[in-house]
């Protein structure tokens, strides 16, 4: 039953080991956040390769990738990365033993598995989801402003030349380095935190669904007390 909580522990390590400096001292005052593709290194030099295996590609998707697809690669690595951190945390503090929901009342009743909390948001705060969408749309809208090209442009790019993947300009709390070294320490580090993040959101998905009981009953720290009956939609 607990099989797929290895998702969660099993690449730990690697997420929090040492990330190794990019050689090039260049200030993040020039385009691309001092990243200078070089066709002869591992995904043209970009951040996110480290021990204990470096240049882990194995379905060889780096090999045959130029430099316009390989940064539509980080993109999507990068933003997905960040869905899913999220979606991590929302999993793991709305369930059972922690059971915070900023978005509505549950009365103290508790409501299951994360995967089924939208039913009960959409019974009580029917107009969140419409509100979400206009958020979400307006925050793609922004990416694609900032980084994208124009469809249909003469030269039939996707991204734009000076657009670092991932670097949408939002850093509220200032914490973006300003020397390219940290720079690519930090992103080295957001990367493996989101690939764990993707795996980790995989595995409590799939337990969830397994069994419909909430990851932190399946690792025998929460007591399973969830009657699928009080949910507003059955299955």
């Amino acid at each position: 039953m607990n099989y797929c909580l290895l998702a969660l522990i099993l690449p730990t390590a690697a997420a929090f080991a040492p990330a190794a400096s990019a050689p090039v001292s260049t200030s993040l005052q020039d385009s691309l956040n001092g990243w200078v593709p070089d066709e002869s290194k591992f995904a043209f030099g970009l951040p996110g390769s480290l021990d204990p295996k470096e240049e882990f590609d194995p379905l060889g998707f780096a090999d045959g990738a130029d430099l316009v697809q390989m940064k539509q690669y980080r993109e999507a690595e990068t933003t997905h990365g960040r869905v899913a951190m999220l979606a991590v945390v929302g999993a793991l503090i709305t369930e059972a033993p922690l059971s915070f929901h900023p978005l509505f009342n549950n009365a103290s009743r508790d409501i299951g598995p994360s995967i089924r909390h939208l039913d009960e948001v959409r019974v009580t705060a029917p107009f969140f989801f419409e509100i979400l969408a206009v958020v979400i749309g307006a925050a793609e809208v922004g990416r694609s402003l900032k980084g994208w090209e124009t469809p249909g442009n003469e030269n039939n790019q996707v991204l734009k030349d000076d657009y670092y993947p991932g670097d949408i300009g939002f850093d509220p709390l200032g914490l973006k380095p300003d020397n390219f070294e940290e720079f690519s320490i930090m992103s080295t580090k957001e990367l493996q935190h989101g690939r764990l993040a993707m795996l980790g959101i995989a595995g409590i998905v799939a337990q969830e669904l397994t069994n419909g009981k909430e990851i932190f009953v399946n690792a025998g720290l929460a007591p399973d007390t969830f009657d699928p009956a009080s949910l507003p939609v059955q299955f």
